[in-house]
């Protein structure tokens, strides 16, 4: 005679199937190859006003920058896969708008600032791009960073008018840029 499993583990199981489901959906999302428009309580409201260390101890920059028309932060780390992926095109996006008013400020999130350092001297740096340590990670903890690579972007109102999750390409980098100068839709 064969013996049914009882309620009990029956219900056991769905709910281990259902937590495996909703965990891999969260991871899915958030090991995605694409970069996504994602919700955030900063979207719509004035960015944080910080002062953040320049990686190589040269000054200092400010978040937002009052000087720019466009104010992109992105949080990136030297042991981040996905912001490896990424990086060129952030490169290629502060050269093409480089007469637009950008100022692209990428922040070192959880890293030390020599790993930092040797992994965009590995991949190339710009003079178009400021980059950032964050002591105390308080930029992360301000923007509410949930993983990286994610990037904000402000306008020259100091609004916060999008985040990006995960790796950006060129094309939703300049897109979203354009809607913020007036040339997009």
């Amino acid at each position: 005679m064969k013996r049914r499993p009882g309620r009990a583990a029956v219900g056991l199981a769905v709910a281990v199937a259902a937590a495996t489901a909703v965990f891999a959906g969260v991871f899915a999302t958030r090991l995605s190859e694409e970069s996504q428009l994602s919700d955030s309580p900063l979207v719509g409201a004035h960015s944080p006003v910080l002062t953040l260390p320049l990686l190589d101890g040269s000054g200092e920059i400010g978040i937002p920058d009052p000087d720019a028309q466009v104010t992109v932060i992105n949080f990136f780390a030297s042991w981040c896969l996905e912001c490896r992926v990424e990086h060129p095109d952030l490169l290629a996006v502060a050269e093409a708008f480089s007469d637009s008013g950008l100022r692209l400020i990428q922040v070192a999130y959880q890293d030390r600032p020599d790993d930092s350092i040797a992994f965009l001297n590995e991949l190339g740096v710009s003079p178009l791009v400021s980059y950032a340590s964050d002591p105390g990670s308080r930029a992360a903890i301000a923007f509410g960073v949930f993983g990286i690579p994610e990037t904000y972007f402000i306008g020259p109102d100091g609004v916060v008018t999008a985040r990006f999750t995960g790796p950006s390409d060129s094309l939703s980098l300049g897109h979203q840029i354009d809607l913020i100068l007036g040339r997009g839709r």
